[in-house]
């Protein structure tokens, strides 16, 4: 088999029998999109190589498809394994372990952290894994999908477990600020923004009855602290208010 474009440690996603030239592509597409290179092809029905599927990889997900190994059959493309898990819409009356993608994901990290080699069985389009293939895995990936309509295509099952493996690794934020070319205003910054429409608005006269005066100063700072102002939105409500006051009359 020829070696992985990529030698870091990772799961072999083994393509059983899979129909069409163009789902092999899209799978190794969504293979490279979450950092995965290991893909093995199992009797594949048109032969090999595909040009539907070259022309589907399009582009640098071409290198999964040049280092894929071929195999005749699924005892010889997990010969090697240590750990196998078989993805299914269905139960096989098989007595398995079932994993989410998720969690398959995650202890397949932890197995080849340990130095064991795993693999990732995937069904062809028409009917998926049968039992004998099944038997050969030591667990069962079980996607949550509505049971009245299981059925995921090839590339969309690659797609998910490929999603869930570099999830499992990746240490993104669940939530960040996307600050586009400016970045948070300082408190300086917000205070004299504060500062120059509370006196505008106190000039105009909106700060009434004078009893309720600083509660309402107080409302109005408290607005423009919670904000969490941008610089450049401080900037903007400045002139939009010298814009305004021009407008009417006022020195500002």
């Amino acid at each position: 088999m020829p070696a992985s474009p990529d030698p870091t440690p990772q799961p072999a996603f083994v393509l059983v029998r899979p129909q069409m030239g163009e789902n092999i592509g899209a799978a190794a597409r969504a293979m490279l999109n979450f950092g995965l290179a290991r893909m093995r092809l199992v009797d594949p029905r048109d032969g090999w190589p595909n040009p539907r599927a070259v022309a589907t990889a399009s582009g640098a997900a071409g290198r999964v498809l040049d280092h894929a190994g071929i195999f005749p059959d699924v005892g010889a493309a997990l010969a090697d394994c240590d750990h196998v898990f078989a993805t299914t819409a269905r139960n096989r009356d098989l007595t398995k372990p079932v994993f989410t993608p998720e969690a398959a994901m995650a202890r397949a990290g932890e197995m080849l952290a340990q130095g064991r080699r795993v693999a990732v069985l995937f069904g062809p389009e028409r009917a998926g894994l049968e039992n004998e293939d099944l038997v050969r895995a030591d667990a069962l990936i079980s996607v949550p999908v509505n049971p009245g309509f299981p059925s995921l295509n090839l590339a969309q099952a690659v797609l998910l477990l490929a999603y869930e493996w570099r999830r499992a690794g990746d240490a993104t934020p669940p939530e960040r600020m996307a600050m586009a070319g400016t970045e948070f205003a300082s408190k300086i910054e917000v205070e004299k923004l504060a500062e120059h429409y509370e006196a505008e608005l106190d000039r105009a006269g909106f700060f009434f009855p004078p009893t309720k005066a600083e509660g309402m100063k107080l409302s109005l700072r408290n607005l423009w602290f919670r904000l969490g102002l941008t610089r450049a939105e401080v900037q903007t409500l400045h002139g939009m208010l010298r814009q305004l006051l021009r407008r009417g009359g006022s020195a500002g």
